[in-house]
């Protein structure tokens, strides 16, 4: 038998491990150790409560047969791993949305079983009620991971934006009293919750899951597309947060930690990513986030005229410069063109231009997306900057080339305290001298508003495809 000191050794190793990794994952260079020390420490965590439940099952006690256990470890990494391998780079939200998901599906799941047979878990006696303590830790645990599990997926139909269904479409969806319902909605749950910590009955425990399950959805309905990002990485807290509760329940130290590091780590990356978009947490759950994607540059399209150049002229500023910034958007992972990219990159290089990419925090549909894009095209980290970095030198650059990114380059953040996005920091590379823009169209960007940086006498537009429109540079320049 596996004693329980060598349990809380191995699971405190893996905590260091967990540690380790987020320490890890805070910057590129140091990124596959990060990886490297994750994986590490979930192989030591599951082989580990493996061992506990074979022991226990020795001693007849606990009704879990290791079998069981490795039937669901068998099912979880064989899709978890297919999952992985098919996903294309324009498709990482929706998979992190979608895992999201599943851990607040995991921790509704343990709890209902943990209220059915508290026994098998070691909670309670047979026949004795579940201590108050537990209760609470099961009420909390099962509403954060309803809420999480409904929220996320929402948040993945929005972010998937092929399904036609209203609620998964990108634009806010709103109507008359919403807070009021939400705020109701909420206050049931809690008086639900404190009825079943009471009574232990499942009719409190039921009601209050199902009105989990609607509020999540009420959450993530009225926010666009343009918070996509702080909303995944706030469903990522919620998830480590519901793990931990049902760690506390289970008396699971392992959970409990990584839970925590989860979700701590997931509320400090919501609070950066809304002071990049100057937006308070608070009135990103609250609201949508401008107007419905297209309705705002719809309307002044028509009477207004862009100037507009081919990939050859695009391709003879960028050679002719000293210096160019690369602006890369959700365009780019769209035409999967950052292998073109660094293509181009490596033939201005060649000519003897300085090549930086700015990368804004928001920019894509999830924070980070842009550097694990520039990473899987292994694009030099040194040529990498954040915005904060590179803020300061778009005055001094002759050449920005901006590729499929709208809000992010926005001079409306600046210069119009009427705008949605007023406040909201940018990549000033509206600073520059002259300023390559490649666009599908003239379609707004997530926050559905028209951007003043295309109509720039500095400004030349190249339409396209992404990735053809970089290989026929990359041509030109040869």
């Amino acid at each position: 038998m596996i004693s329980i000191n060598l349990v809380t050794l191995f699971y405190l190793i893996a905590s260091v491990c967990f540690i380790q990794a987020l320490k890890g994952l805070s910057h590129p260079t140091t990124s596959q150790r990060g990886n490297a020390f994750g994986m590490a420490g979930m192989a030591i965590a599951v082989l580990t409560t493996a061992a506990l439940i074979a022991s226990l099952a020795a001693d007849g006690k606990t009704g879990i047969g290791l079998g069981w256990v490795l039937l669901g470890l068998l099912v979880g990494g064989t899709v978890g791993t297919v999952m992985a391998k098919r996903v294309e780079m324009t498709k990482m939200p929706e998979l992190v949305a979608f895992m999201h998901s599943m851990i607040g599906l995991a921790a509704v799941a343990i709890a209902v079983a943990v209220v059915a047979e508290p026994h098998a878990f070691n909670i309670a006696a047979a026949g004795a009620p579940i201590p108050v303590g537990n209760r609470l830790e099961l009420f909390i645990g099962t509403f954060v991971g309803a809420i999480t599990f409904s929220g996320s997926v929402i948040a993945f139909g929005k972010l998937s934006g092929k399904y036609k269904f209203r609620l998964f479409q990108g634009a806010p969806v709103v109507f008359s009293g919403q807070h009021i319902v939400n705020l109701a909605l909420a206050l049931a749950m809690l008086a639900c919750g404190l009825w079943f910590m009471a009574t232990q009955l499942w009719l409190p425990f039921i009601i209050m899951t199902l009105l989990a399950f609607a509020l999540g959805v009420l959450i993530i309905i009225p926010i666009g597309g343009a918070d996509m990002p702080v909303v995944v990485s706030m469903l990522n807290s919620y998830s480590g947060w519901a793990a931990a509760g049902i760690g506390f329940s289970l008396n699971n130290p392992m959970l409990i930690i990584a839970g925590s590091l989860v979700g701590s780590s997931g509320a400090i990356l919501s609070y950066i990513m809304c002071k990049a978009m100057n937006r308070s947490f608070f009135n990103v759950i609250l609201g949508g986030f401008g107007a419905a994607p297209g309705s705002a540059a719809a309307a002044d399209q028509g009477q207004r005229n862009v100037r507009s150049g081919s990939p050859d002229d695009a391709a003879f500023l960028m050679s002719n410069a000293e210096s160019v910034t690369i602006v890369p958007g959700y365009g780019l992972a769209v035409a999967r063109a950052q292998h073109a990219l660094k293509e181009l990159a490596e033939k201005l290089t060649a000519n003897g231009v300085v090549v930086k990419y700015a990368i804004h925090p928001v920019a894509g549909r999830m924070p980070g997306h842009m550097n694990v894009l520039l990473a899987e095209a292994e694009v030099p980290y040194d040529q990498v900057f954040e915005m904060d970095d590179i803020n300061s030198e778009f005055s001094q650059t002759d050449v920005v080339l901006v590729l499929g990114a709208n809000d992010v380059v926005n001079p409306a953040a600046k210069n119009d305290p009427q705008s949605p996005i007023a406040g909201m920091p940018i990549l000033e590379a509206y600073k520059a001298r002259t300023v390559i823009v490649n666009k599908r169209s003239m379609a707004a960007g997530y926050a559905g508003l028209d951007n003043e940086l295309f109509y720039m006498d500095k400004t030349m537009m190249v339409f396209g495809d992404a990735k053809k429109v970089i290989e026929d540079m990359v041509k030109a320049i040869e």
